[in-house]
């Protein structure tokens, strides 16, 4: 039998601090760690926004996977992209993802009001997207993707905005309880 899939598609947060430990090799780490037989596999890049990872989504589903980790958003908000933009993109990816007969587990991020163009209005309508997405598709949710990470020095690398080791692992702390009940849905036991 074939090992089931989990494919994270994200942005510079879930490749740091290395392609070698981020938050998904974190997340295998969890599963092997539960019995849960299920590979991970991460198709994020530095630098994407929810357009780029919508061009790359027929690339990061080729291995056909069960479950689809959606981690985008953060270089939208950081670059004030258009709400309707942002939304429409993680529709697409979603519904596509759907259409598969992909389980999707969507992460929620924040932008802060001073980086982005919009204020405090387009902080908190961004910040509203993600659970309107979750609610409309019914898949679950991880609130905050970097819940107890972001602004934490010990948590960050030398930037202060991409998680070192122990960020990562707490981004997997964050994520694991939102995935688990999905690929206990979708692998076997381990023997």
């Amino acid at each position: 039998m074939n090992m089931p899939r989990v494919v994270v598609l994200g942005d510079s947060l879930a490749v740091s601090p290395t392609s070698q430990l981020n938050f998904t090799t974190e997340l295998q780490a969890r599963a092997d760690a539960a019995g849960v037989r299920v590979r991970l596999s991460n198709a994020s890049t530095w630098g994407d926004t929810t357009a780029d990872g919508l061009r790359r989504l027929d690339a990061a589903l080729a291995i056909n996977p069960q479950i689809l980790v959606v981690a985008l958003g953060a270089n939208d908000g950081l670059k004030g992209i258009s709400l309707s933009a942002v939304e429409r993109n993680l529709d697409d990816i979603i519904t596509r993802a759907r259409e598969r007969g992909i389980r999707v587990l969507l992460t929620g991020m924040e932008t802060p009001p001073i980086i982005s163009s919009g204020g405090f209005d387009y902080s908190i309508q961004f910040h509203l997207l993600f659970p309107r997405l979750a609610g409309r598709y019914n898949i679950p949710l991880v609130p905050f993707l970097l819940s107890g990470v972001i602004l934490n020095p010990n948590m960050n690398g030398p930037d202060g905005i991409h998680p070192n080791a122990d960020g990562a692992r707490r981004i997997a702390t964050t994520v694991w309880p939102y995935l688990e009940p999905l690929v206990r849905q979708v692998a076997p036991a381990a023997a």
